[in-house]
């Protein structure tokens, strides 16, 4: 296992994570963990050096932490350091931080939390938290030990990345989504560099892109095999990363033993700059190729948003062009019958068309989104 220094902090962690996002599941139901089995692969896990665990309150319906919990007796917390994170769109007043704190502290069966983030922090949520003194919480939490290291996670634009990084001088790290095909996505390649010279630590989630980067389509497998290193799509997308030396730790939210055990064995050769100018070149291309079958020319500049009835149009094109440019449609269902869950999807529209004159690019995006819910819905 390769280990890394964790941003300003006096710690290294193992550059690959346990994410309990995806454990495995009975009866496809989300909140139903195949304890057995999610147990033994953390545990598996850590005996094979992966020494950062991170979980969250809403995981598995509430379960997720139960299950970390379990997973980290008989020892195993001493090995690990522990992240889960603030169900900050729950809190209404200061003093729920602390209350949401202490319970998720009895569900994990321990004294403190070692990396405890503020959850999917976006710019409404920045200065929700903000005007209700989460700093003073952060402060008493780490006096008090039940918090050694202060962090957020992020979905948003860059701008509002870099406003949440500035405006808090105490931040130790900061967790985002990264991959090759998402380099300016969010907070992307320029949140990793600013985070980084900030001194923070980054911690790296969706390194698969859901999935979809597990298992590319022929197409772009014969792009990558040029190289003839035969590697596999996964160790493409944890190599591309790893190749940054600013980023500190890969989350994996594996959902079987086959998935643990590749990961582990991948994450052994997982070394800052491994990747020549070759595989970097090779890996351009991968990402020009698939982003030239997108077939709705949506940019996502959120001119058309907020849409009146709460669809993400921006997002709603981005599932549609992804189902065809991975070849996934189950996956893709899978994800926009999250959209639904939200009322966020397409299905949503009413073909009200304020969004029309918006539109930079002219997209006629109500008959457009009658055709992603035709595809996904």
């Amino acid at each position: 296992m390769q280990y890394r220094k964790f941003g300003k902090t006096q710690i290294s962690t193992s550059v690959l994570g346990f994410g309990a996002m995806r454990l495995p599941v009975m009866n496809n139901d989300d909140s139903q963990i195949d304890e057995e089995m999610a147990v033994e692969m953390i545990r598996y896990s850590i005996d094979h050096g992966v020494n950062y665990v991170d979980t969250a309150y809403p995981y598995h319906r509430g379960m997720s932490e139960v299950l970390v919990g379990k997973a980290l007796k008989d020892g195993y917390r001493d090995n690990v350091f522990l992240a889960t994170k603030s169900p900050v769109w729950h809190v209404e007043k200061h003093e729920d931080f602390e209350r949401f704190l202490d319970e998720q502290l009895e569900k994990l069966q321990t004294d403190h939390i070692d990396m405890y983030l503020m959850h999917a922090l976006n710019k409404e949520r920045w200065e929700k938290i903000k005007s209700l003194k989460f700093f003073d919480f952060f402060d008493k939490a780490k006096t008090s030990g039940k918090v050694r290291f202060a962090g957020f996670s992020f979905h948003d634009s860059y701008p509002t990345f870099k406003k949440i990084v500035d405006e808090y001088n105490e931040w130790d790290f900061c967790q985002i989504q990264l991959n090759y095909m998402d380099i300016n996505y969010q907070a992307g390649l320029r949140g990793l560099e600013y985070a980084s010279s900030k001194g923070l630590a980054v911690v790296i989630m969706e390194p698969l892109k859901g999935g979809k980067l597990a298992k590319l389509p022929d197409r772009a497998m014969k792009i990558l095999s040029k190289n003839e290193k035969n590697w596999s799509a996964v160790e493409w997308s944890f190599r591309w990363l790893s190749h940054f030396p600013q980023v500190s730790v890969i989350l994996s939210g594996m959902s079987t033993f086959e998935q643990v055990k590749e990961n582990i064995e991948i994450a052994d050769r997982m070394t800052p700059n491994n990747l020549s100018k070759t595989d970097l070149e090779l890996i351009e291309q991968l990402r020009t190729s698939l982003e030239s079958f997108a077939v709705i020319n949506c940019t996502e500049c959120g001119y058309c948003m907020p849409c009146p009835h709460g669809v993400n149009i921006p997002g709603n094109f981005r599932l549609y062009n992804e189902t065809i440019m991975f070849e996934n449609l189950q996956l893709m269902k899978g994800e926009y019958n999250w959209y639904k869950s939200q009322r966020m999807s397409a299905n949503f529209c009413t073909e009200c068309g304020q969004c029309l004159s918006k539109c930079p690019q002219k997209l006629q995006i109500p008959d457009l989104l009658k055709k992603v819910n035709g595809t996904l819905g």
